[in-house]
């Protein structure tokens, strides 16, 4: 019978490395699903224009629908793994920071099937045949717009997670602290996007996507260090040991 290995188990640095693996796997597939299918293939202004591009790549957006999958689920993978790095520094903080990712990725997960809609509307299918065309693009075009306010509304959730987990970095001692500081900047920028986006428009300037950019920075830094680097295993032990003393 084989074992299973659960991430508790697991020697500290390869779980570090198992969680930057995962990190990249998420950015990856979530700049991609976002940057080479839905900016490609959707206007949020033109129901037309998306409804073609839809109609004449189906691959290619379900492609981006199943990034977008895998990028929310390794996220929950990784706030797993990071709850078992950080709660020897502080569990309460580790706690919120666990279960606000898990939140946010499952908003996204549900919205999910907002994004998959436009798949069936358009379809051609015998059931929609009451709806003119006009109507059919419309309606694909809400359904993406509904997944684009929860996936919003995921980032605001997700902010307070990097808040959290930024401030365990930079307490750690076993992670250096420009990671942490670059995390809370990062989630500043969530946060500022996702209150620009309920507020009354023209009440803030559309900062977006160059708000993205320090966030961006540092989810991939924190990534690619865990990827790469691992974690102080000596500094990690001391912190533990000072927790159970």
């Amino acid at each position: 019978m084989s074992t299973v290995i659960l991430p508790s188990a697991m020697p500290v640095d390869r779980k570090a490395r198992v969680a930057g693996f995962l990190y990249v796997i998420c950015i990856v597939c979530g700049f991609c699903a976002e940057a080479c299918v839905r900016n490609k293939l959707v206007a949020y202004d033109d129901a037309g224009f998306t409804a073609r591009n839809i109609i004449a790549s189906p691959s290619l957006y379900r492609l981006g629908f199943l990034a977008d999958l895998v990028s929310f689920t390794t996220g929950i993978l990784i706030a797993v793994i990071f709850y078992d790095l950080f709660k020897s520094v502080s569990r309460p903080v580790a706690r919120t920071s666990l279960v606000f990712a898990i939140v946010s990725n499952t908003v996204s997960i549900a919205a999910s099937i907002f994004c998959f809609a436009p798949i069936h509307i358009l379809s051609g299918a015998g059931y929609l045949k009451s709806f003119d065309p006009n109507q059919l693009q419309s309606l694909a075009l809400l359904s993406l717009k509904l997944y684009q306010f929860g996936f919003v509304l995921n980032l605001g959730l997700f902010s307070i997670d990097c808040f959290a987990t930024g401030y365990l970095i930079f307490r750690s001692t076993f992670l250096p602290r420009f990671l942490g500081i670059l995390l809370i900047i990062g989630a500043f920028c969530y946060l500022t996007n996702s209150v620009a986006y309920f507020l009354p428009p023209k009440l803030l300037p559309d900062l977006f996507p160059w708000i993205y950019l320090p966030s961006l920075l540092a989810e991939v830094s924190l990534a690619l260090w865990l990827l790469v680097a691992g974690v102080n295993v000596e500094k990690w032990r001391a912190v533990q040991q000072a927790r159970a003393g």
